[in-house]
């Protein structure tokens, strides 16, 4: 009787922590989500009637395929799912093998500006994704910039982004008229089947936000959005992006470039944009930044590189009047590696010479952006310390001088040693833990080391000078230390090493000398 009792129990107890939840319809209540149960959302859900829900850390939450399903948090209702860097909040697929567009993503309304007109209620627009319904539970905007639609923190928001129809998509995050009282910091948007992150009018603020391996665009703004984002990254699939043309920035007034009010004056600082790498990429990658229809957006302080057709594409009168007058702002930007580094559609906009004379820097490789890692499966987008995005930020510019911004001296999402992505964010390859990057601690120095060549590929050749002293043998790590080859080379001046085991990417070779320590960079691409 005792050991039934006890296997009664300790059944209960299990039970009891791993309840199962499906979230469906309606939430007009308060309700709490907890990380001991598991969550179902099935269908479009919608938050309402001013009630708040509020997700504990570490909770996870995952979501039909089959009814699309998404979460959408109406206009005077809140969001509170505020996770921690050791537990983050995670929605995800319920598909055993996820993939792109699994489900269909946060949708968070507010009662911010935007410029788009409703039923002749200008200020009031109707959300992507076909959410909206006869309560008008997709309806956003109003008055109140200072809008409080709840906290995003350590979220994760995998497989998101399902077409409704065409060009009415669901997002991976959806904003909709969010106004500036609604906290969004550390959120991941992975796998998204459509735009990573979409801002519909509002002026909520955003910091260290990732969007990683999305279909289209990354960043993607409209209708009236003015909000700050500063600390962003996103990284691209180089075969993956959408037939309507994938971009990092996406940015527009308005559908049709209209003089509609507020304007779309989104101001950007501190992003950097890892596009596609390989020498083979889809076709339907065309731009790092498209800015467009009329837009007045402002791009300071980021590293934008990768193989796009096209860096910085300048497109239409009004937005080359508004770089001309200086509403329209790009500055302190490093772009590399693209085909065509600036292109324009005024034929006397000498766009190049714009570019140079806001302190931007245009480099015809990626590999002098300076990264530590810029795979897909695991990127690093820490800079070296040769890299020129070091010194190279500014903040004198009107659009950026005020509180939000943390006022650094480096370009691009990352400094050189620390990794704000660490042990919340998921890559292809898991969540990083090691949050140091010790890469940066490269030595300047006077020793001739030949390394060649340059890519390798099946090998590589190191050779030093005749008065070369090694003290230790040659070492090959990665960037987190991890040392994956040891190379003795026995009193001579050169050594070749078998590199066909490694997998394409950027490594270092230590190389301890009578003279101190010497960190050289090795580039792999079979």
């Amino acid at each position: 009787m005792k050991k039934l009792f006890t296997l009664l129990f300790i059944s209960f107890t299990i039970f009891s922590w791993s309840q199962s939840e499906i979230l469906t319809g309606d939430i007009t209540t308060n309700k709490l989500l907890t990380s001991n149960n598991s969550y179902l959302l099935k269908g479009f859900v919608y938050v309402k009637n001013g009630a708040v829900l509020t997700i504990e850390p570490g909770t996870i939450i995952k979501a039909d395929k089959a009814t699309k399903g998404a979460l959408i948090i109406t206009r005077g209702s809140k969001l509170i799912a505020e996770g921690t860097q050791e537990k983050p909040i995670v929605f995800t697929s319920n598909e055993t093998i996820p993939g792109y567009g699994d489900w269909g993503g946060i949708i968070l309304l507010g009662k911010s500006y935007t410029n788009t007109t409703t039923n002749g209620i200008h200020g009031e627009g109707i959300i992507e994704g076909g959410v909206d319904n006869a309560n008008g539970d997709g309806r956003y905007g109003g008055n109140e910039p200072d809008d409080n639609s709840g906290i995003l923190k350590f979220v994760r928001i995998e497989y998101p982004g399902i077409a409704f129809a065409p060009n009415n998509e669901i997002n991976g995050l959806t904003l909709g008229g969010v106004g500036s009282g609604t906290e969004i910091d550390f959120v991941q948007v992975s796998y998204s089947g459509d735009d990573a992150f979409e801002w519909f009018g509002g002026t909520v603020n955003c910091k260290h936000l990732i969007a990683y391996r999305a279909l289209d665009d990354d960043f993607d703004c409209d209708f009236g959005f003015s909000g700050n984002i500063q600390f962003a990254l996103s990284v691209r699939n180089p075969l993956i992006a959408d037939i309507s043309g994938s971009n990092g920035f996406e940015i527009d007034n308005d559908a049709s470039g209209s003089n509609s009010i507020p304007k779309t004056k989104p101001t950007f600082s501190n992003v950097t944009i890892i596009g596609p790498m390989n020498p083979s990429v889809s076709p339907d990658f065309k731009r790092g930044l498209h800015l467009r229809r009329n837009s007045e957006a402002a791009i300071l302080n980021s590293l934008i590189i990768g193989n796009y057709p096209v860096g910085l594409f300048i497109d239409g009168d009004s937005c080359v009047a508004h770089a001309q007058s200086g509403n329209l702002e790009f500055k302190n930007n490093i772009l590399a590696g693209m085909t065509e580094l600036t292109k324009t559609t005024a034929s006397t906009f000498d766009i190049k010479n714009w570019a140079t004379i806001n302190e931007n820097k245009l480099l015809l490789t990626t590999n002098e952006a300076g990264l530590v890692d810029i795979n897909v499966s695991d990127p690093i987008a820490n800079i070296l310390n040769h890299s020129p995005a070091n010194g190279l930020a500014k903040f004198d510019s009107k659009r950026i001088q005020n509180r939000f911004f943390d006022k650094v001296e480096y370009s691009g999402a990352f400094d050189k040693t620390n990794d704000w992505s660490c042990r919340w964010a998921r890559f292809e390859n898991g969540v990083r833990n090691n949050c140091q990057i010790t890469s940066s601690k490269e030595i300047n120095n006077d020793v001739e080391i030949l390394i060649s060549p340059l890519p390798a590929q099946q090998y590589v050749n190191i050779s030093f000078g005749n008065n070369f002293q090694l003290k230790s043998p040659i070492r090959i790590s990665n960037f987190q230390g991890k040392i994956l080859k040891t190379v003795n080379n026995q009193g001579n001046n050169s050594v070749q090493v078998d590199t066909h085991d490694l997998i394409n990417g950027i490594y270092l070779i230590n190389i301890t000398t009578t003279q101190g320590q010497i960190l050289k960079k090795l580039i792999i691409s079979q």
